[in-house]
């Protein structure tokens, strides 16, 4: 009976043990005010990693702090990541590993290996660590790192590189994820967050395909465009033999994972968005910009004293068009349903009609901003709201096509209320059927 109650208290001993070497010490963080945290919610964290080292993974994944290192050499590194860290202004919780798996270059574009690594590795790991810190008002958000492979081919020699995703989720989208109950309303969420890919923003789309429903053009792929003929490996996912990646410094800080140098020749030009780029497109678009104020203030209702102008936002270049909205009686409600009901009453009906001004655009997509008026009793009982919405080309195309409505415009887009990025779903902000 004794020898039995060993054996049982064996396994458990080495996961407790595991779980702790998941978990960065205290006295190696070096913030007083992260260090504090790492210290009390110990516990917690420990848990985090116990339930992380005993998930199947598809392919082998370690917890760690050192990114694209050798699988043999990851067996023996140390394997503690899971800490306090800080992100944009906010406190997170981060965790960085190492997932071996490789992905076949002609097989999945990088938005599309992003989407394999957030599903078999990044989903879990919230899985096991939103419940855990759900209601702590310490942790704003959550920001993780993994790295994977690409089997491609370059100069006919067969290669196997290393590609780092990034994802930061804030705690109330992290909730959303998690609690969604279908595809549609884990894609809002996950849009309120921020992915990188080698350190170049992307979308992950769940349904593997995002709005382009009918575009001809294959999706952006910031870490394969310059490659050569990739290999045909044959399947989408290759277990990845040996790693073959060279070993990174170790990196404490999430911030600086976020800003991993690239290859030069995988990474395509940043959008050149400087003011002087911003007032020669104002300069060569001076009538065509003249002709679409003239002939659309009737139902676009342009502000006089802000004519369309070129932006910066995101990386990328918009025209933005200012606007006021007056919406009918009985309107009134929430920020969000008067944003829906500006967009569906108002701003989506001059969508085709500005896209005829632009056959070849020289910037990333268009900004239509408006403020929100209510009539009568409601305007004395609610503050104006300023709207933005930013789409890119490719959805509005798609949009123009026919072929996505306008709920995957918005979510192909970025939303701002009154300054602040919202996820919109017009269905519920409006609290009926879809118009």
């Amino acid at each position: 009976m004794r020898r039995n109650s060993i054996r049982l208290l064996v396994p458990l001993l080495l996961i407790s043990i595991a779980a702790l070497a998941q978990v960065v010490a205290p006295i190696e963080i070096k913030d007083p005010a992260l260090r504090d945290l790492q210290q009390k919610y110990m516990d917690d964290l420990k848990v985090v990693g116990q339930e992380i080292v005993t998930t199947n993974f598809t392919y082998p994944f370690y917890l760690s702090r050192k990114l694209d290192i050798d699988e043999q050499q990851q067996k023996v590194a140390a394997q503690r990541s899971i800490r306090f860290d800080h992100f944009n202004g906010k406190t997170v919780l981060a965790i960085t590993g190492n997932y071996y798996a490789a992905y076949s270059a002609d097989k999945l574009n990088g938005e599309q290996r992003a989407r394999e690594t957030f599903l078999n590795v990044v989903m879990p790991i919230l899985k096991a660590t939103v419940p855990r810190f759900q209601n702590n008002k310490s942790v704003q958000g959550y920001a993780l790192e993994v790295s994977h492979h690409i089997l491609g081919r370059v100069m006919n020699v067969s290669m196997e590189h290393p590609e780092n995703l990034a994802v930061f989720l804030p705690q109330h989208a992290a909730l959303k994820l998690l609690s969604a109950k279908d595809e549609d309303a884990q894609q809002a969420a996950l849009l309120e967050g921020q992915v990188l890919l080698n350190a170049a923003p992307v979308t992950i789309w769940l349904n593997g395909q995002g709005p382009q429903l009918a575009s001809n053009d294959p999706p952006s792929d910031p870490s394969t465009e310059a490659e050569a003929s990739p290999t045909r490996i044959g399947t989408e996912i290759v277990r990845s033999s040996d790693g073959v990646g060279q070993p990174n410094t170790s990196v404490p800080s999430f911030p600086k994972l976020l800003k991993l140098k690239e290859t030069p020749a995988t990474v395509a030009p940043p959008r050149d968005t400087s003011p002087e780029a911003l007032s020669s497109l104002q300069g060569a678009n001076k009538e065509i910009l003249a002709s679409l104020l003239k002939e659309l203030d009737p139902q676009a209702h342009f502000v006089s004293y802000a004519a369309p102008s070129f932006v910066a936002f995101r990386q990328g270049i918009y025209l933005q068009l200012s606007m006021n909205t007056a919406l009918p009686e009985p309107a009134s409600g929430s920020r969000y349903k008067l944003a829906a009901l500006a967009f569906d009453e108002h701003l989506v009906h001059l969508i085709r009609p500005v896209l005829g001004y632009f056959k070849e655009p020289k910037f990333d997509g268009i900004s239509l901003s408006t403020t929100i008026h209510l009539p009568g009793k409601a305007a004395a009982n609610n503050a104006s709201e300023a709207v933005e919405f930013f789409f890119p080309f490719s959805g509005l195309r798609c949009y123009e096509r026919y072929d996505c409505t306008g709920q995957q415009l918005i979510d192909a887009g970025t939303v701002l209320i009154n300054g602040e990025r919202v996820g919109l779903d017009l269905q519920i902000a409006e609290g009926g059927p879809n118009r």
